[in-house]
């Protein structure tokens, strides 16, 4: 009886858009300049209260807005929420087809097991909401770290979704990850630990303005989906736990990451596409992904890497003004015999790095595999990789590039890169074996297998002039008012 006066009751609101009750853009625009002092003096004094109104940018707006307190949720950080938000969502998907939905989350610290997320919906935040991961989550999927390959689901999920949105002015999802990093040292779980966001097979992904914290594994990993926007995040974990990965767009089309701040004991950032067979037979590669204005912390790792899952093939990268400090490698190409597919059409400039292990690293001996049934033959194809506009301080080593005998990578371009080395640098600065190309204007002086093509003069690497599609498209100054139910 109560979803279907629910339904009613919401329906009838949309009908009366008019009557105030309405949220979405055009409505915005007319309603935000007559009360644009009020609204930002309650914002600034209190915060979202039950019938403010607040101002979001988004890739869609809303026609309906609910808060998740109206759901009986409590946000002590004790009480269970799991339900509360499983039926927020199932109640709001029923608006799907009438402009969307909003769940607002006030203030506060919601504890809250796994729940999937729906189509056209926004998942907003308050700047002091915390989502706090429950344990244990169900299994779910394929993972890497134990036998048999299955893995805990992620905190939130979604899968064949269309116009999803998790958005916020910098409220918090906290995985909780200690109990989950002692289990996997200990050698105590049966699957791989869980990711915090997981998105599959979707269309239209926007996750921005929020902070990440101590994911068990991944924080964010967008998989066989496309047109997605994240930016503005903070992502922090320990650097001493493995694979707590921040941003790991995986077998997805036309991605733009920018401005955001990672802390990771993995690679910051790493694209992916697939693992050996799995990814060379469903053949779907991550191509159109453009990443600026990033700033990384990753020890024992990289800030950017390509791999080692690229059997689906990666394609049309493109990074710009980025920050790594304290960190092992810049950029890292990984993978191995048996992987087959390709990296290819990277291209990098505008990074500033200080204390490195590596400024640039691929290796071609990356040999982990899912199982027995990895093709021996599968080669991968790395070419066409552009470094330019770098500067790095603090540097062990500028450089081991390892290809495989017999399966050259090719066509690499290193321009305009200037390397002060660390106190103790290694004895061999640039290890080079297996690769071709040409360097211009790089110091210190490069290995012989990357030439100087033309001695005195700095000669551009190729960088594409056209943006991706994804560059192109802008946010929308959104505008809800949250209604009670």
């Amino acid at each position: 009886m109560r979803s279907l006066l629910y339904t009613i009751c919401s329906l009838l609101i949309l009908l009366l858009s008019h009557d105030g009750g309405f949220t979405g853009a055009a409505d915005a625009e007319h309603t935000f300049r007559a009360t644009d002092i009020h609204t930002h003096r309650h914002r600034r004094n209190h915060g979202h209260r039950r019938g403010e109104e607040f101002e979001y940018s988004a890739l869609s707006c809303r026609a309906y807005s609910a808060s998740l307190d109206e759901f009986g949720a409590v946000g002590d950080g004790v009480t269970s929420n799991t339900a509360a938000f499983r039926d927020a969502v199932s109640q709001l998907s029923r608006f799907a087809d009438y402009g969307g939905s909003l769940l607002f989350v006030p203030a506060g610290r919601w504890l809250t097991g796994s729940f999937n997320l729906t189509s056209h919906f926004t998942l907003f935040l308050h700047r002091d909401a915390v989502l706090l991961a429950s344990q244990p989550l169900p299994s779910y999927g394929r993972g890497r770290e134990t036998d048999g390959g299955r893995r805990f689901i992620s905190l939130r999920f979604g899968s064949n979704l269309t116009d999803v949105v998790i958005t916020s002015e910098n409220g918090t999802i906290d995985g909780q990850g200690e109990p989950w990093w002692g289990k996997f040292k200990r050698g105590e779980l049966k699957y791989t630990r869980p990711y915090l966001i997981e998105i599959m097979h979707s269309d239209g992904i926007q996750i921005s303005n929020l902070t990440f914290l101590n994911s068990p594994s991944w924080h964010i990993h967008p998989v066989y989906s496309s047109n997605i926007v994240i930016q503005g995040l903070t992502i922090l974990a320990p650097v001493t736990v493995p694979n707590t990965d921040g941003i790991n767009p995986d077998s997805c089309t036309n991605t733009r990451i920018e401005d955001c701040y990672i802390v990771s004991g993995d690679d910051c950032m790493a694209v992916k596409s697939g693992w050996d067979q799995y990814g060379i037979n469903y053949g779907m590669p991550t191509k159109q992904l453009l990443s600026r204005r990033l700033t990384c912390i990753s020890p024992d790792s990289a800030v950017i890497a390509l791999g080692s899952e690229m059997s689906g093939g990666i394609e049309d990268v493109r990074a710009e003004d980025i920050v790594a400090i304290n960190s092992e490698s810049g950029i890292r190409i990984k993978t191995a015999i048996g992987r087959g597919g390709y990296v290819k059409d990277v291209y990098v400039r505008g990074m500033t790095m200080q204390t490195m292990k590596y400024v640039f690293w691929m290796t071609g001996s990356y040999g982990s595999h899912p199982d027995e049934h990895y093709d021996p033959n599968a080669l991968p194809v790395i070419q066409n990789i552009n470094y330019q506009d770098m500067v790095a301080e603090n540097v062990t080593m500028p450089a081991q590039l390892a290809g495989i005998a017999g399966d050259q990578f090719t066509g690499i371009c290193i321009s305009n890169v200037t390397i002060t080395l660390s106190k103790k640098p290694k004895k061999v600065l640039w290890n080079c074996t297996d690769v071709s190309g040409y360097t211009s204007g790089v110091t210190p002086e490069p290995c012989q297998l990357l030439p100087e093509k033309q001695p005195g003069t700095v000669v551009p690497c190729n960088f594409p002039e056209s943006p991706i599609p994804i560059d192109e498209v802008k946010l929308q100054r959104c505008y809800s008012r949250r209604r009670l139910m």
